[in-house]
C-alpha cells in the first residue's frame, strides 16, 4: 500500500453547519478558512471570555509537531493513530512524521463531516508510506481499531495522539475506559501523547460559553485527572507540563508562555 492515501466509506450523517463545531473553530483558531459563519460567531464568544483560547490552539498544535517530531526521530515510531485530527492545517502529524520516515503510516480518525470533504487534502502521502482517514467518533474505540487493522501493524508500536479530545468526552470515567482500551490493543514500546485543557477560571469560563453554542461539549480536568490517563505508562521528560512546557525547544508557533492546557507523553513498558 504505499503511497497509499485513502478514507473509509463515510458514515450517512448530515453537515449541519448551523451549529458551531469544534473541529471547524479550532481551524478558525489557527487561522483556517474552512469553518462557517455559527464556528466564527462561537470562536469570538469564547475568544471574548478567555482571550488566551487562540494561544492554547497553536500551542497544541506545536505540541503535536514536536511530539510526533521525537516520536519518529528519537523514538524510531513508524505508525500513528492520530484520533480527533480535525480540518487539514499546516504541519499535520503526517507531514511531520513522513517528512523525517517517509515510510512512516498514519490513520486519521475524526467524525466530522467536513473533514471527511476536505480528506483528500490531508490525505497527501509520500510515496513510501501511508496516510488514511476513518470517520469514526473516539466513543466508538472498536471501530477505530478495527478499521486503523486494516492499515497499521499492531503487532508493531503504535503511537496514539488523543491531541485536545479526551475533554469532549465529558464522563471521565468513559474517557479513562476508551484510554485503556486502546492501549490494550497495542504492543509494548507504543506511545500516548495527550493535550487536555485543564481547570484555570479562563478556561472554566470559556468552557462554559463553548457548551452554551457548541459541540461537542468541554470538560477541562484537574492535573491528576488528566495524568490518570497515563496509569501504566513509563512517562517521558519531563512528565505532564503545560503545552508550552513540554521539551520547548525548537517548534512554537510564536508561543512560549503557559497556556491552560497540560500535555504529555508515555510509553508503554
Amino acid at each position: 500500500m504505499n503511497g497509499d492515501s485513502s478514507a473509509s466509506q463515510p458514515q450517512q450523517r448530515s453537515l449541519d453547519t448551523s451549529v458551531a463545531h469544534t473541529a471547524r473553530v479550532w481551524n478558525w483558531f489557527l487561522g483556517g478558512k474552512d469553518n462557517y459563519m455559527a464556528d466564527q460567531a462561537a470562536g469570538t464568544q469564547v475568544a471574548e471570555v478567555n482571550p488566551d483560547v487562540i494561544h492554547l490552539a497553536r500551542a497544541s498544535r506545536a505540541f503535536l509537531v514536536r511530539g510526533t517530531s521525537y516520536l519518529t526521530g528519537e523514538a524510531g515510531i513508524r505508525q500513528f493513530l492520530d484520533i480527533g485530527t480535525g480540518l487539514p492545517t499546516a504541519n499535520n502529524t503526517h507531514e511531520v512524521a513522513q517528512s523525517i520516515a517517509p515510510e512512516s503510516r498514519i490513520v486519521y480518525v475524526d467524525n466530522d463531516p467536513l473533514v471527511l470533504v476536505h480528506a483528500e487534502a490531508l490525505l497527501s502521502s509520500t510515496p513510501d508510506g501511508v496516510t488514511h482517514y476513518i470517520e469514526a467518533d473516539l466513543q466508538d474505540p472498536e471501530t477505530i481499531l478495527h478499521e486503523a487493522a486494516g492499515i497499521l501493524d499492531f503487532d508493531q508500536p503504535i503511537a496514539i495522539m488523543l491531541i485536545a479530545i479526551l475533554h469532549h468526552i465529558p464522563d471521565t470515567g468513559k474517557a479513562q475506559a476508551i484510554v485503556r482500551r486502546l492501549l490494550e490493543a497495542v504492543p509494548p514500546g507504543s506511545h500516548l501523547g495527550i493535550a487536555h485543557a485543564a481547570h484555570s477560571e479562563a478556561m472554566d469560563r470559556g468552557a462554559a460559553e463553548w457548551n452554551k453554542v457548541g459541540k461537542p461539549p468541554l470538560v477541562p480536568r484537574h492535573p491528576e485527572e488528566i495524568a490518570a490517563f497515563f496509569e501504566g505508562l513509563d512517562m517521558l521528560e519531563p512528565g505532564l507540563v503545560t503545552t508550552t512546557r513540554w521539551r520547548p525547544d525548537g517548534f512554537d508557533l510564536g508561543v512560549v508562555r503557559d497556556v491552560d492546557q497540560l500535555a504529555g507523553i508515555g510509553r508503554k513498558p
